[in-house]
């Protein structure tokens, strides 16, 4: 499982130009799930995008969660994220979960990071998304476990 994570000022997801999730401060997360990718995979991750210290703290260091600052998570599904793309000039989709499983693994860990958090936003799973965001600093991040 990989997760892009950025630190955002704002960020939104529009499908069919209607605002399907919406965050002010706090970390915008593209979320691609792998074929062996599970629960508990899914759990790992959580932990570690709400733990992963990317803001700030009175000296400027990155020493912040985004739970400690009171910001806001907006999740999206992105299976491009597990793309292969070591060789050629075409992305290789095959390390990618299934739609179908993916669809299922998705709703978990989004219902799972509301019990872990009260400020989860999501895009829609398969739809096509228009994501806008403010990256403050830029600071983005790939984050993986297994």
């Amino acid at each position: 499982m990989r997760a892009l994570i950025q630190r955002v000022k704002c960020a939104q997801v529009e499908v069919n130009q209607q605002v399907v999730g919406k965050i002010e401060q706090g970390l915008l997360v593209f979320i691609g799930l792998g074929k062996n990718d599970s629960l508990v995979t899914a759990e790992k991750m959580l932990k570690k995008i709400f733990a992963y210290r990317v803001f700030s703290d009175d000296t400027g260091r990155m020493n912040l969660n985004v739970q400690q600052v009171g910001g806001g998570v907006l999740l999206v599904s992105q299976f491009t994220l597990m793309a292969e793309t070591r060789k050629g000039l075409r992305p290789d989709f095959g390390p990618a979960m299934p739609p179908s499983d993916a669809k299922l693994l998705f709703a978990q860990l989004v219902e799972q990071a509301k019990t872990m958090y009260d400020k989860v936003q999501t895009g829609e799973f398969g739809a096509d998304m228009q994501v806008s965001l403010v990256n403050d600093g830029p600071v983005t991040f790939m984050l993986e476990v297994d």
